[in-house]
């Protein structure tokens, strides 16, 4: 009896297993083995996903696709046996998006690829600052780049910014670098300030201010000056109010 059934089943479990269909995914750029793209801001990325059974897979058979989890709208004619999608142009968001593509009869038979946005700080140009003496002054460059920035520094006139010195405080959150002076003195802050980022692999990248420090100019307290005036305006209000009578015998 084993005899007889033996290949009955051994035939049957190869028909279904002939039958069992996986997806993969083909992406431009290429996908590298543990299943990222690596690409650049303002780029576009291309991906298919293809029904991987080795055989004629059913016409029937629908694609889904999914970006972090939520569906991603298809066409109609972009669903069955082979399903395209395109990321263009390339944006910051993007970056750690994973895209899944499976059967839409069968959500376990799925494939995934993660992007990996590579871009370096936005520092170019110049800026001019004017800042008046005894107030502060606040000084930011932005340091948000994927990879993260290697080495960021400050330099005055050319030289590296002595903290110490100039009384300077400087932080960094891993998005932006703020070098801050509580106290400005002319003759201690007045210069050309450079924020200087180094990308393992973009390079450098920097960002010039042109500070110039103003005399101390002379603040009237504004609501004490206000009240004042309507204080002054209520009271000559009321001396002809009560006036009036008089005013009024004199016209007569």
């Amino acid at each position: 009896m084993k005899a007889m059934f033996g290949p009955v089943i051994f035939h049957l479990l190869l028909f279904c297993a002939s039958q069992t269909f996986g997806v993969r995914i083909q992406s431009d750029p290429a996908v590298t083995s543990d299943g990222v793209i690596h690409t650049e801001l303002e780029q576009t990325v291309s991906l298919v996903c293809q029904l991987d059974g080795g055989h004629e897979p059913p016409v029937d058979e629908e694609l889904v696709w999914l970006r972090n989890g939520a569906v991603v709208s298809l066409t109609e004619g972009n669903k069955k046996g082979q399903s395209s999608v395109c990321v263009t142009p390339v944006i910051y968001g993007d970056n750690g998006a994973t895209f899944t593509c499976h059967l839409s009869k069968n959500a376990t038979v799925t494939a995934s690829v993660t992007l990996n946005v590579t871009y370096h700080p936005q520092l170019s140009g110049s800026e001019e600052v004017a800042v008046e003496e005894e107030a502060e002054l606040v000084l930011q460059c932005d340091s948000w780049a994927n990879p993260p920035v290697s080495s960021l520094s400050w330099t005055l006139n050319g030289s590296v910014v002595d903290l110490i010195a100039g009384g300077f405080t400087l932080t960094n959150d891993g998005f932006t670098s703020k070098l801050t002076a509580d106290f400005v003195e002319k003759g201690l802050h007045e210069g050309t300030y450079q924020c200087i980022a180094t990308s393992p692999i973009y390079g450098e990248s920097s960002r010039q201010f042109r500070v110039t420090v103003t005399e101390k100019t002379l603040k009237l307290p504004l609501n004490p000056i206000i009240a004042g005036v309507v204080v002054v305006g209520l009271t000559a209000i009321l001396a002809v109010v009560s006036r009036w009578d008089k005013i009024t015998k004199c016209c007569r």
